[in-house]
């Protein structure tokens, strides 16, 4: 190790340009994001490693650090042979090893070369390598890298990204109470950051205050001062997955160089209200599910594809999987209505009958597909409607058949979701992973009259060095005919009367509204996507690594009922209204039992919505229609 730290040395060119990492530039900030109504969000750090001069870092938090962790920095030669003998006292008193006694030196040949293990032989190696690197490297520059090396808790890697995170400044913009934070910090990164408990960052900041009190560095009046008025953080904020999808979309559009620079003001789509609402509602429902589970919760105006509220993480822990936005699952049954939508286009009506039959498709190699329904059993002959608000599998995967494969694939990615073909009919039970965004996004031409809304997170952007707006307009366009559209979401209503998700009974009584469940093989995934004219809303509950949620873990079961939580708190949000019928939609009095036009004798009568030209013709010979008349034989 010895060698390796000696190659090092004799390898680095001249004093001035040591560092390790770029030199921080000037101008460097946060991305600012306020919600819609602009309230603020949080703020996006730069997330580059830069590197400090010890110009740049305050003389005051230089003597603070010193203070309480290496007060004989300047005089020892890399080891301080008093600190070593109190350490030693207390490891023969204790027992063990103990970690007192480590100069600022060995601090920082124990983070860049060594592991923390606590043993003779590690300190041993420790000392000789300190003694030798302060041979190689000036007081100063052994300080200067330690205050780039250091770690400084969440994340935090040296002072230039502590003073960013922390206070949302660079290191020489530190103010005399921010400094006293950061000096503690490094004892116990965990528990003495800025961000850990008030207690314990208080009591840190007291022990650099006292100490550096005792070294005559600060009089007993200033450090009265410093803790009376202290110094206040600046906080992330809220949302980290939606604040982590504008980082990446500001990066597609700008250039990953000018977020990095930052002097930017983000106005995001969001609505603060909703978020907070669908931050707590995910949480405490998969709270109540199951330990471990997971889930994720996008809500959209349907008709802007203004995204008004994104959870990826139901505990609300930044950095962590983004499951809104990223993740990608099958969606099971959530994809029928885009087959039933196809298929309306092509001319069939929600009051066809079909038959859930078991039927087999070659699956190649040999190999035989029977499709089922979900339980295995079999309804017999139903209506398209019906069969749609059930769930359906076998007929699904026979509309699929009619419609074609192919041309259901382009539909899809006309409606905004790109599929596989080679999937083949399996299409129809979702077995193409998608992202819950996109998954929601694709319902905005059923919620809107077949106008696809591209989901938008970002407004505008200000730029504060040009001092101009970077204008962010929604993106439009008609991708399904608006009599498709509405004869569709007339179909999804029955989802929440007396299909799949008919515990949401009561909330389509007081709320125009339609949507769909969706459970993968086994239980693995739960969805559910539902929407009213004007708010558009899906929930994915499940487990990061793929397993089954138990018996009855579906998405009527387990994704509805957070659903409904939550839009119950924010439908008030927006103007109550029902989905507009457009004129090519007509209305006929039906015989439910043959799909035909119903007469007086049919027991069952039903009006049912058709695209204008394919309502049925004929009326129901089943009931009440005169025998026919025997034919005499000719002679």
């Amino acid at each position: 190790m010895l060698g390796t730290v000696q190659g090092l040395a004799a390898g680095q060119p001249p004093q001035s340009s040591f560092a390790t990492f770029p030199p921080l530039p000037t101008g460097v900030s946060s991305v600012t994001v306020l919600d819609s109504q602009g309230r603020y969000v949080g703020r996006i750090p730069p997330q580059n490693r830069y590197w400090a001069s010890l110009e740049r870092i305050p003389s005051f938090l230089q003597q603070a650090l010193l203070a309480v962790e290496d007060a004989r920095f300047y005089e020892h030669s890399g080891l301080d042979y008093r600190s070593i003998a109190r350490a030693a006292m207390k490891d023969v008193l204790k027992g063990r090893m103990a970690e007192g006694g480590s100069t600022i030196t060995q601090q920082l040949i124990k983070n860049k070369f060594l592991t923390s293990a606590r043993t003779f032989d590690r300190k041993l190696e420790e000392a000789k390598l300190a003694l030798e690197f302060e041979k190689q490297y000036t007081k100063q520059q052994i300080l200067e890298m330690y205050f780039n090396e250091i770690y400084f808790g969440n994340g935090a890697q040296g002072i230039v990204q502590a003073a960013r995170l922390y206070f949302d400044k660079s290191p020489e913009e530190l103010t005399e109470g921010e400094c006293i934070l950061l000096a503690g910090v490094p004892k116990n990164p965990s528990r003495y950051n800025p961000f850990g408990k008030p207690v314990d960052v208080a009591g840190r900041r007291d022990v650099v205050l006292k100490r550096m009190e005792d070294l005559k560095l600060i009089s007993t009046q200033r450090k009265l001062a410093l803790q009376a008025h202290g110094a206040a953080t600046r906080p992330l904020g809220q949302a980290p997955q939606y604040l982590a999808q504008i980082r990446a979309q500001l990066i597609g559009r700008l250039g990953a160089e000018a977020v990095e620079q930052g002097g930017l003001e983000v106005i995001a789509a969001m609505d603060l209200d909703l978020q907070k609402a669908a931050e707590k509602t995910l949480k405490d429902g998969v709270k109540r599910l199951s330990p471990g589970l997971q889930g994720a919760l996008v809500c959209l105006d349907p008709t802007t594809g203004d995204v008004l509220a994104a959870v990826g993480d139901a505990e609300g822990v930044p950095g962590a999987i983004n499951r809104a936005f990223v993740s990608r699952r099958q969606p099971g049954s959530a994809i029928k209505p885009l087959i039933f939508a196809a298929a309306m286009e092509k001319g069939l009506t929600a009051a066809s009958l079909w038959s859930d039959d078991p039927v087999a498709y070659d699956a190649g190699n040999g190999q035989v597909w029977k499709p089922q329904n979900y339980g295995r059993e079999q309804f017999g002959e139903l209506s398209l409607r019906q069969a749609l608000a059930h769930s359906n599998n076998i007929i699904t995967v026979k509309v699929l058949e009619a419609v074609g494969v192919p041309a259901f694939v382009e539909f899809a990615g006309r409606m905004g979701l790109s599929l596989h073909a080679q999937n083949g009919l399996s299409l129809a039970l979702g077995t193409d992973e998608v992202t819950l965004k996109d998954l929601v996004q694709v319902y905005t031409p059923l919620a809107t009259g077949g106008m696809k809304a591209e989901a938008r997170t970002i407004l505008r952007i200000y730029d504060r060095r040009r001092q101009v707006w970077i204008e962010n307009p929604p993106v439009v366009s008609q991708v399904l005919s608006p009599a498709a559209s509405f004869v569709t979401t007339q179909m999804l209503k029955d989802v929440l009367t007396y299909g799949t998700a008919k515990s949401l009974h009561r909330f389509s009584q007081a709320h125009s509204s339609a949507g769909k469940t969706g459970t993968t093989d086994d239980g693995v995934d739960a969805w559910f996507v539902g929407y009213t004219p004007n708010l558009l809303t899906g929930i994915w509950i499940g487990y990061d690594q793929p397993r089954s949620g138990g018996k009855g873990f579906t998405g009527g079961t387990v994704a509805a009922p957070i659903w409904e939580r939550f839009m119950n708190k924010v439908v008030t949000s927006r103007p109550a209204m029902d989905f507009a019928r457009p004129e090519t939609v007509v209305t006929r009095s039906i015989d439910p039992a043959t799909g035909l036009l119903a007469r007086e004798e049919c027991p069952q009568k039903q009006d049912e919505f058709f695209i204008s030209g394919t309502e049925p013709a004929e009326t129901c010979t089943r009931h009440g229609a005169a025998p026919p008349l025997p034919v005499e034989a000719t002679p």
